[in-house]
């Protein structure tokens, strides 16, 4: 079985490589789990808060904890920055009912940032 933050490790490799090819440029990486934003990137000289969280199926990975998103976008406000959440879904690669492992390949379902803006 892979551990809380070998997941979450996983799904941070997953989002930097995207934002790595999407031309963001990484100001600080913060890998601990739980700890708000994990990503901090400047893209077209501006800044953007990125919340990665491993989600392990069956759960979807584009839903996320609204009030922890609202936190963070209010955080990010003060520093004119854009909030976005990365749901990164993982599944064992060869059976979706199995748990995952360090030895089975897995299969990982990610679409990309969802923005966080103010709910009217």
């Amino acid at each position: 079985m892979l551990s809380e933050q070998e997941l979450h490790n996983t799904a941070m490799e997953v989002v930097g490589k995207a934002l790595e090819e999407e031309g963001f440029e990484f100001m600080t990486v913060n890998s601990q789990l739980k700890k708000d934003p994990q990503f901090v990137c400047l893209k077209d000289k501006k800044l953007h808060f990125v919340i990665v969280r491993a989600i392990q199926y069956p759960n979807n990975p584009t839903d996320y904890d609204g009030v922890l998103m609202e936190k963070v976008r209010a955080h990010a406000e003060k520093f004119e920055a854009r909030t976005y959440y990365a749901g990164v879904g993982l599944a064992h690669g060869e059976d979706y009912a199995l748990p995952l492992s360090k030895e089975a390949p897995v299969a990982i379902n990610y679409q990309g940032l969802q923005e966080i803006t103010i709910h009217g």
